[in-house]
């Protein structure tokens, strides 16, 4: 199957690093004009926007942090002036504080609700307001526009020590799900990816040597995945092949969320 997301444009929140800059490559490689945000990786998304534009695709670094309503709204704005209208957001940008419940501070819990749940619920917000604005291309694309947003397996699996994480991840399920019951008489998509174990520069000493071998323990397909894994299916999600995909979580985890350790009746 050769997906094109030729005379598209994309804006991957988070996309300096990890994920959201394997995704953002992977759009730009399908042919789309692609936005990498990013809220202080300025060099990282830069050298990949400039990598974009030198293998011939077309490609801008915007800084926004996307807990901020003004930051959100200027970096839509943006998006629209650089290449004219929204096809695709992948609301990808979040981050963790982690500490036991008893422990965690208030100021830890807000920061994280304030970027993975209320920095989605900005994205979105604008992506439906721009998708409004602007005609729909069936010649491009059978959708109005195509909402991606990043959630985890932690919005289905419990993780002590982690909850303000957590609670942002289940949060986003509804507001993924609620988000789609509203929209998709406007030929509006929107879905979430669940991704498990993902080896990324930044969760390096999680997933290499003894405490990678101790992850694959909840992992029956038995690899830990990687960025890539997650990018391919952010480009079938965008694309027409996925046009009948609405309002679900998809789960990229080599099976985490099978609860393995109950394989032998717990």
């Amino acid at each position: 199957m050769h997906i094109s997301l030729k005379n598209q444009v994309a804006l991957v929140t988070g996309a300096s690093s990890g994920i959201g800059a394997a995704s953002a490559k992977a759009l730009a490689d399908a042919g789309a004009a692609v936005v990498l945000n990013y809220r202080s990786g300025r060099e990282a998304a830069e050298q990949l926007a400039g990598a974009i534009r030198d293998n011939g695709g077309q490609a801008i670094a915007v800084r926004a942090d996307v807990s901020s309503e003004a930051e959100v709204e200027a970096m839509f704005a943006e998006t629209v002036a650089a290449f004219g209208r929204l096809d695709i957001l992948l609301a990808n940008s979040g981050m963790q504080r982690d500490a036991p419940t008893v422990d965690m501070s208030l100021d830890d819990w807000n920061r994280v609700l304030q970027v993975n749940l209320t920095g989605q619920f900005l994205c979105v917000r604008a992506a439906l307001r721009q998708f409004a604005r602007q005609e729909i291309r069936q010649d491009v694309s059978r959708a109005a526009g195509k909402i991606i947003q990043m959630s985890s397996v932690h919005q289905l699996i419990p993780w002590a020590g982690h909850a303000n994480y957590a609670a942002s991840k289940g949060g986003l399920d509804l507001l993924m799900r609620s988000v789609a019951q509203e929209v998709g008489e406007q030929r509006i998509r929107v879905n979430a990816i669940a991704p498990g174990a993902i080896r990324t520069a930044i969760n390096q000493d999680a997933t290499e040597g003894e405490a990678g071998k101790s992850l694959l323990e909840l992992i029956p397909y038995g690899r830990i995945g990687e960025a890539q894994d997650i990018a391919n299916a952010v480009v079938w999600l965008a694309s027409d092949a996925a046009d009948y995909v609405h309002g679900t979580t998809l789960f990229i985890d080599g099976g985490m969320s099978l609860y393995p350790e109950f394989r032998d009746n717990g």
